[in-house]
């Protein structure tokens, strides 16, 4: 099959969201083109709305977010070959680079504006890898599947076969620090090669085991400095990647040009690596710790009735594009404690908007809205909810509210039960995250997968067909995001 042309729409939404001169920077993540314009009001957001191939256009976290679905990357592709070399450049953290990304609506100030800034930060430096992490969670838990006593033990864990493909699975956590500093880096317009050269020494094997034992580096005034294993970590790198930036941006303005191909890369490893080891490692990555447990013990200990609230809420936060603030701190749960009750109810709320669009698909005679409804539920299934939330369920509102409904169904239960998941991967795509590695004989949580995941399609599925949709019923115009409370009166980062 010839590969589809996405020319034509690169050029309509370059030119709807203000041309190459309102662009400042642009990232994608699963479904979404992020821009970071110059001046939103130069947007023609019913446009683009009207757009083919277009579902929705999102205002959240500082970005102008498209939303486009499974075929963003080719879009993205697309919109950078149209913007052209200097701009490709730019993205890459070149010498062209003329604005900072998280900074391009100028005029804002206060806390809030931070915490827009912040969220931004942590999308552009986590998007480029959740893909990654996402395939190697599935692995993992495959690899758990395969060893399970009560299916034959298919694979010997001693075996060559599994430690190689568990080395596989494992590098993409064992060395996220290089992964996030690179990503961080190019987002930042840093070095990324120098940032990844210090998540290099993050995840070197020597620093990994004091880190695990605990060492003791030195003590000043009675207060210990110790490593820790970063292995897994997110947090410290992203700052690491900043102060990379910040010296060495510095560097380039004062040392002389012959001696910074050789000084810059050598200053800003010592420096960065030494203050992310000595200090804003172990502060952050302590505070990291201590928060994902916090939220793990509150949700273990609230039981039915957290997982029937953030069930039932959680989905709304993917309206306004929040919910990738909540990736990194599953990761830090995964990362620290092996297991993420918070996760285990998350993925229940993909299921649940699946099974609503599953619903209208079927139950509709109408033919376009047939096949935009079976390729979202198969995408919900996999663990990407913004077709179906864009493309249907938000437009007859009941739908969404079904699949809300369902969620709180599936989040009742998970709690009820006190399920975890143990990798990354949700939806039914990420069943065998749901198995422990460490406790192969476990299959509580792998029980409460299955209950819940039951309890969201049916619920779903039949509050939908029932009450939520029905042929008579016409789509509204692509949805208007409500403004969020937290933002008014101020001006995007």
């Amino acid at each position: 099959m010839a590969k589809k042309d996405y020319t034509g729409l690169a050029k309509t939404i370059i030119s709807d969201v203000g041309g190459p001169q309102n662009i400042d920077n642009l990232i994608h993540c699963i479904t979404r083109l992020r821009f970071y314009l110059k001046d939103e009001s130069a947007a023609k957001d019913q446009d683009l709305k009207a757009t083919a191939g277009v579902i929705d256009v999102i205002k959240a976290s500082g970005q102008y977010q498209v939303v486009i679905g499974n075929e963003v990357e080719n879009v993205y592709d697309a919109v950078v070959q149209e913007l052209g070399p200097a701009f490709a450049a730019k993205l890459d953290g070149g010498k062209d680079s003329t604005g900072e990304a998280a900074t391009s609506q100028q005029a804002e100030q206060g806390p809030l504006s931070w915490i827009n800034r912040l969220i931004g930060v942590i999308t552009g430096s986590m998007t480029p890898v959740i893909g990654v992490i996402a395939a190697a969670g599935i692995i993992k838990g495959i690899l758990a599947l395969l060893t399970l006593p009560q299916l034959g033990a298919l694979l010997d864990v001693k075996s060559t076969l599994y430690l190689t493909i568990s080395a596989m699975a494992d590098s993409a956590f064992f060395f996220l620090p290089i992964l996030v500093g690179f990503s961080a880096a190019r987002y930042m317009k840093g070095d990324p090669v120098i940032t990844a050269v210090i998540g290099g020494v993050l995840t070197y094997p020597q620093i990994i085991t004091w880190g695990t034992k605990f060492k003791t580096m030195f003590s000043i005034g009675g207060f210990d400095f110790q490593f820790l294993n970063y292995t897994y970590s997110i947090f410290p790198m992203i700052l690491a990647a900043w102060f990379a930036k910040e010296i060495g941006g510095w560097l380039k303005k004062n040392l002389p040009s012959y001696l910074q191909m050789i000084f810059t890369p050598l200053i800003t490893v010592l420096v960065v690596s030494a203050l992310t080891l000595v200090i804003t490692g172990p502060i952050i990555q302590g505070a990291a710790n201590g928060i994902a447990d916090f939220i793990n013990w509150l949700v273990h200990s609230s039981g039915w009735l957290g997982g029937l609230v953030i069930g039932g809420f959680y989905q709304i936060l993917v309206i306004f594009g929040l919910h990738w603030g909540v990736v990194p701190l599953v990761a830090q749960q995964i990362s620290g404690s092996g297991e993420s009750a918070l996760n285990a109810i998350i993925s229940g709320t993909m299921v649940s908007q699946g099974a609503a669009v599953l619903a209208v698909a079927i139950k509709s005679r109408k033919e376009d809205l047939k096949g935009l409804g079976f390729a979202a539920a198969i995408s919900a299934f996999c663990g990407v909810t913004e077709p179906a939330i864009y493309g249907v369920n938000l437009r007859y509102r009941k739908v969404f509210i079904s699949g809300l409904i369902g969620s709180a169904a599936s989040g009742f239960i998970t709690g009820l039960m006190h399920g975890n998941m143990f990798g990354f991967t949700g939806s039914l795509i990420g069943f065998s995250s749901f198995f422990d590695p460490k406790n192969l004989t476990q299959l509580t949580s792998f029980y409460a997968f299955l209950l819940s995941s039951v309890a969201a399609i049916v619920v779903s599925f039949l509050v939908t067909w029932f009450w939520g949709y029905n042929d008579k019923m016409v789509m509204s115009e692509k949805v208007e995001k409500k403004e969020n409370p937290a933002k008014k009166g101020t001006v995007k980062a």
